[in-house]
Order: structure tokens, then C-alpha cells, then sequence
């Protein structure tokens, strides 16, 4: 484990676009564009600083390219790693080595989509797979509906735990002025919903948004010359366990455990001092076993260990406190979120869903069918 990265990069801007929607005829690289825009004025900085570029997407084929030609950028180091959902995490980890061994200094991490303004329209990159695509099951929700299943029946989940994941996100979700859906939802609502994919209604699946992200990056050094505080990168973990569903070990657990195990050990911390946890929420299953898998809980026991309120604002676990993708927004890939978020809550900059006295906080996130996973650990400058 590469402990001499802890601490040797924070995040010093960041930036949120497009939400819900974009203006008609608006493209990825806008929403991009104008999350690079805030969150280089966040940071107090220009274009002309940054020399790392990283992006993924949905709707772009080679995203660093048409990134930097949009912004008129020659970086010296890019890196366009498409993981899924999580691909922004994972970012973050190669962003540290990158800086690390000179190859920037300043990287910028970034996403954009029109899913919901593009409609059908919305076209990805996804390629066709050969072994389960003749079955024309309805993914991702199917696969995620069969994780479902299956940790019910392991381990005695219920489905009023699965909708209280839901309810918590909403009621977070009304302390957040960017949040699509703010209205009343109970966990009766969440289970009589139009059903999607057994056991999940369409109240446990996430949001269709537009959205732009984009996260600045530097070393430490130059962190502490900026206009924020600095928010250090203290851990990172990435792994990789398969891509079809099919192929999964098991649908009940997840290699989110190594990804986590790597990201703590690399900060010198335990699951008992995350303050704030941002757990990636496309389907309400998915902070279940990721609650178990990070190592907050024991296995089978995340939908109690969430219940109760635990997760809810004023809650001992606050989780998703932006709304997450099932009440904030959700534009197709949402890791990206999970880390912003991060930074918002350390810094002390969420009003009314601020978690008092945040140090360290916890961004979890998948990609594929549970197919990739990884986990940031983010501190305060006390926390050095």
C-alpha cells in the first residue's frame, strides 16, 4: 500500500451543472463545460492551470479529447478509464499517482450527460453482450432487481428496509436546493409504486437527470495556496471483479470490500471514523450491500444497520446527503456526485444538511453490474 500518498493531494474546486435538464439541443460537453467553469472559479484558478485532464462518459467516445478540444486544453496527461458509475473514484486514484511522479500538477476530473433532455435520442457506447443480450432483460434495473432478490432470501432483507433507503434520500433530498424530487414519500409509497423489475418499484430506482461534474485536483502544497480549504484525498481503493452479471460470484456480495479495504488502509482508518458516508444509490439495494460490504455492518445486516433513522438527517450514519441518485439526480453516472459531495460536507458548505463536524468522509461507487468498485477516503486538514 502506497502510504506516502496519503494526505498528497486534495481537491480544491468543485462543480455542479445541468440539473435537471440542459436547454434543448444542449450536449455532454456543455454540461461538462459549464462544471469546469464553477469549479475552476470555485478553486480560484483558470484553464490555463490545469495540465492533468480525466473524463468518462456514456454518450462520448473518447472523452478527453473532445473535452480538451471543447476547452481549447493540451494537457500533458489524460486519462479517459471507463469503469461505470465509479470511473470518478478510480480517477481520483490515478489523479494522486499521476501528481505524485510529476505527470501533473493540476488534473481536472469531469462528466457531462443529456440522458434526460436527449430522450430517445440518448445513445451510448455500451457494446452488446453476446450472452445475455438475446434474453432482452430490461438492465440495469433487472440485474440490480436479482441482487435484491437474492440478499433477501440470504439474508432475510425485507422490503420495507429497501424502501426506507428511498425515504431517507427524499428527506435529505428536501434539504438540498439542487434536489429534482423533494416531495412527501413514505415506505408505503415506495412499496405499492408501479413495479419495475421484482422486488424493485420505480421508487427504488433512481432519477433520470442531465448533469455536469467536474472535481480539481492538486498536490498538497499547492492546495494550501488556494482560496478553499483544502480537502485531502487520504485514501483511494479500485478493483475490478467481472462485467456481465452472469459472472458475478455472488449477487449478494460485492468486491466493494477489497476497493474499501485498500482505500482505508492507504488512510490509516477505520469504517468507525467515516463522519459522512456517500454510498452510490441507483437502486435502493445498493447502499444495502454496500453499507455491508465497505464494512460499516456486518453481511446481511445492512438493511437493519440503515433503518431506524440511522441514515436520515439527524441520524449517527448520514448517508447520501445530497438526495443521491434516487431524490438529487441521477444523469447516468453518478460517482462523480458522491465525491463533490464529499467536499461540500468537509468543508462545511451544505446549510441545512450539513453534518456538524464532518473530519472524514466516505465516497463509495460502482460501475456495471456491481462489475467495478471504488472508494475514496476524504479528510480535513485536521485529519493529517
Amino acid at each position: 500500500m502506497h502510504d506516502s500518498l496519503r494526505g498528497s493531494t486534495a481537491i480544491v474546486g468543485v462543480g455542479i451543472s445541468g440539473f435537471p435538464a440542459l436547454p434543448a439541443e444542449s450536449s455532454p460537453l456543455d454540461a461538462m463545460a459549464l462544471a469546469v467553469a464553477d469549479a475552476l472559479a470555485d478553486a480560484g484558478m483558470s484553464l490555463a492551470d490545469v495540465d492533468g485532464v480525466f473524463a468518462a462518459g456514456l454518450q462520448l467516445f473518447m472523452p478527453t479529447l473532445s473535452l480538451c478540444e471543447y476547452l481549447n486544453l493540451s494537457p500533458r496527461y489524460t486519462d479517459s478509464t471507463q469503469v461505470g458509475g465509479g470511473s470518478f473514484v478510480a480517477h481520483l486514484n490515478h489523479a494522486q499517482a499521476a501528481i505524485a511522479a510529476g505527470l501533473c500538477e493540476v488534473a481536472l476530473i469531469a462528466y457531462g450527460s443529456t440522458q434526460r433532455s436527449a430522450g430517445a435520442q440518448f445513445v451510448t457506447h455500451a457494446e452488446v453482450n453476446p450472452y445475455e443480450s438475446p434474453y432482452r432483460y430490461p438492465g440495469p434495473v433487472a440485474g440490480y432487481a436479482m441482487i435484491a432478490a437474492r440478499h433477501m432470501h440470504e439474508f432475510g432483507t425485507t422490503r420495507e428496509e429497501l424502501a426506507g433507503v428511498a425515504v431517507a434520500a427524499r428527506k435529505w433530498a428536501v434539504l438540498n436546493p439542487l434536489a429534482l424530487d423533494k416531495s412527501p414519500l413514505t415506505v408505503e409509497d415506495v412499496v405499492s409504486a408501479r413495479m419495475v423489475s421484482s422486488p424493485l418499484t420505480v421508487r427504488d430506482c433512481c432519477l433520470v437527470t442531465d448533469g455536469g461534474g467536474a472535481v480539481i485536483v492538486t498536490s498538497a502544497a499547492r492546495a494550501r495556496t488556494l482560496r478553499q480549504a483544502p480537502v485531502y484525498v487520504l485514501g483511494v481503493g479500485e478493483v475490478v471483479s467481472h462485467r456481465s452479471i452472469a459472472q458475478m460470484a455472488s449477487l449478494a456480495t460485492t468486491s466493494a470490500s477489497e476497493s474499501a479495504a485498500r482505500a482505508f488502509a492507504q488512510a490509516k482508518l477505520t469504517p468507525a471514523e467515516v463522519d459522512v458516508a456517500q454510498l452510490y444509490d441507483a437502486f435502493t439495494i445498493m447502499p444495502i450491500v454496500f453499507a455491508e460490504d465497505v464494512g460499516f455492518c456486518n453481511k446481511g445486516e445492512g438493511g437493519a444497520f440503515l433503518g431506524d433513522g440511522r441514515s436520515e438527517p439527524g441520524g449517527d450514519f448520514p448517508m447520501n446527503t445530497n438526495g443521491g441518485g434516487l431524490s438529487f439526480g441521477h444523469p447516468g453516472m453518478f460517482g462523480i456526485y458522491t465525491i463533490i459531495e464529499s467536499v461540500l460536507q468537509l468543508r462545511g458548505a451544505c446549510g441545512p444538511r450539513q453534518v456538524k463536524g464532518a473530519q472524514v468522509a466516505l465516497a463509495h461507487a460502482p460501475g456495471g453490474y456491481m462489475s467495478s468498485h471504488s472508494t475514496a477516503i476524504f479528510g480535513t486538514g485536521d485529519t493529517l
